[in-house]
């Protein structure tokens, strides 16, 4: 796809918190991050969301409220309601003040058994309530060296549809947790190869939707990444835990953006 098509997307630097921080945390955090975009002015080149743990969502609305930032769950249950003992709902999310849902993080996938069509299940879910789906996708360690990296996005893109607000995060697994990063190239062609599939199903709906990319994301890798076409952001773990490191990557992503608009590609 071409530039012109990428710079219709504003680019989106999301936190996922993980199962880390208490309410007072989460709050101090919150605030940091809401200060320093202010500050920099920033804002208005890249969007900004969390993702907490779900007792921290209320906290983090509150402290963000009327920012423009948006907080999101970690996960959803593919109904809207019933006996799911631990269980949360699209429209309990909604109702606490998320707009948005990570669906199939690669720890979902693996330490809960979700399967490409559960979590497509949960993506529809979301949109129906109103959620904006990030679903999260990408290949093991041993499925990259088994040279199975393109197939194994073919089948977690396959039961997606084009819902509203649809974000798909690439996280190669094998880079999640571990300080290691794929290279520019590396997530560059997986990128592409999911856009172009995108295109083949969606069509034109396809422009809409960002791929961010996720896998041990700090401010010091993060240039090379936000100049890789068709990254569109990123899917920040560790780093969005600290305010500093994780304005480091919301500053390269945003200067990336204004620089393509200098050249007049907006």
């Amino acid at each position: 796809m071409s530039d012109d098509a990428r710079a219709t997307r504003l680019p989106l630097v999301a936190g996922n918190w993980k199962m880390n921080l208490v309410r007072w945390e989460a709050d101090s955090l919150c605030r940091k991050i809401r200060a320093g975009l202010e500050a920099s002015g920033d804002a208005a080149a890249c969007e900004v969301a969390v993702f907490p743990s779900f007792p921290l969502i209320p906290t983090a609305v509150d402290a963000l409220a009327a920012s423009g930032h948006a907080v999101g769950g970690q996960d959803l249950h593919a109904e809207e309601k019933g006996a799911f003992t631990g269980d949360v709902s699209g429209r309990q999310l909604v109702d606490v003040g998320a707009t948005c849902v990570l669906c199939g993080h690669s720890e979902r996938r693996r330490f809960h058994g979700e399967g490409d069509q559960l979590v497509a299940r949960k993506a529809a879910a979301a949109a129906r309530a109103g959620l904006k789906p990030v679903v999260c996708l990408g290949e093991t360690g041993e499925e990259r060296r088994g040279g199975k990296t393109f197939a194994v996005l073919d089948r977690q893109l396959e039961p997606l549809e084009p819902w509203p607000g649809l974000t798909i995060a690439y996280e190669p697994v094998w880079a999640i947790g571990t300080g290691e990063t794929a290279t520019p190239e590396l997530a560059g062609e997986a990128h592409a190869h999911l856009r172009g599939r995108l295109v083949e199903r969606f069509g034109a709906a396809a422009a809409d939707v960002r791929i961010l990319y996720g896998g041990s994301v700090t401010p010091e890798n993060s240039t090379g990444l936000a100049e890789v076409p068709e990254i569109d952001g990123a899917l920040v773990g560790g780093a969005s835990l600290d305010p500093g490191r994780f304005l480091g990557i919301i500053v390269v992503f945003a200067a990336s953006f204004r620089a393509r608009a200098a050249r007049g590609l907006l």
